[in-house]
């Protein structure tokens, strides 16, 4: 078993003459669920597409799973949930799974896994388009879980649901880490940070801390992540 999921080191990634990512330095243990919390034009979603192999480094080095992000290797290893359901309307939960299952070259067998693990068997052959934020939100995980990945990048995963649908999907995040899977859930939601043991928060391409919660706001003496990010974001260059 590898010692970290993802190692970060003076992760670097300019765009059109911007810095996106600055230096960016941190490590992810298994097992964990982090938050990848920060403002709209932090650096999220690059970091996001630098972890998944979908951008190119401009300096620094990137290891997700003991193999530099990006590898052939990681492809089944990592699991990636868009802002926006990737899914089609007109076809059944079982369907979308089927057809993706083929497309990634995974067993048609793990298709029932999966609609077990998200709690979806009530509505295996309701067409997604008829279903519920929630109930979308819960098929796209289960395709992100095909191949039974280590790694599951979230991004924004609950945006736009009413809190008892956010609550179900927190509850399973934290059944998946239980399970032994690493969690890395994107947010610029601080109330959704509350709910990470573990953060990675982010201004303007930087990192302003890493690490648990409970340290943060001990270290800031502090009582909710949105304060201790102010305290840090207002002391930041």
């Amino acid at each position: 078993m590898q010692d970290n999921t993802i190692v970060a080191k003076r992760v670097t990634v300019v765009r059109e003459g911007t810095k996106a990512l600055a230096n960016v330095s941190f490590e992810i243990a298994p097992g964990k669920i982090t938050g990848l919390i920060g403002p709209s034009g932090s650096g999220k979603t690059t970091l996001i597409r630098s972890v998944v192999g979908a951008q190119r480094l401009t300096a620094g080095s990137l290891q997700v799973l003991d193999l530099a992000a990006g590898s052939k290797g990681l492809r089944s290893r990592i699991g990636y949930v868009t802002q926006s359901p990737a899914i089609y309307d007109d076809l059944t939960t079982r369907q979308n799974l089927v057809y993706f299952a083929s497309i990634l070259g995974i067993a048609k067998s793990d298709v029932t896994r999966v609609i077990q693990e998200v709690d979806l068997e009530k509505q295996t052959a309701q067409l997604v388009g008829s279903m519920s934020g929630g109930q979308r939100a819960r098929v796209s995980l289960a395709i992100a879980l095909l191949g039974d990945p280590a790694l599951l990048i979230l991004d924004e995963p609950t945006v736009g649901l009413d809190p008892v649908l956010r609550e179900r999907l927190w509850q399973l995040f934290g059944s998946l880490a239980r399970r032994g899977r690493t969690l890395l859930i994107s947010s610029h939601v601080m109330d959704e940070a509350e709910r990470c043991p573990d953060l990675l928060l982010l201004r303007d391409g930087k990192v302003l801390s890493h690490g648990p919660k409970r340290a943060l706001l001990d270290r800031t003496n502090t009582h909710s992540v949105q304060n201790a990010f102010l305290q840090l974001a207002g002391g930041a260059q």
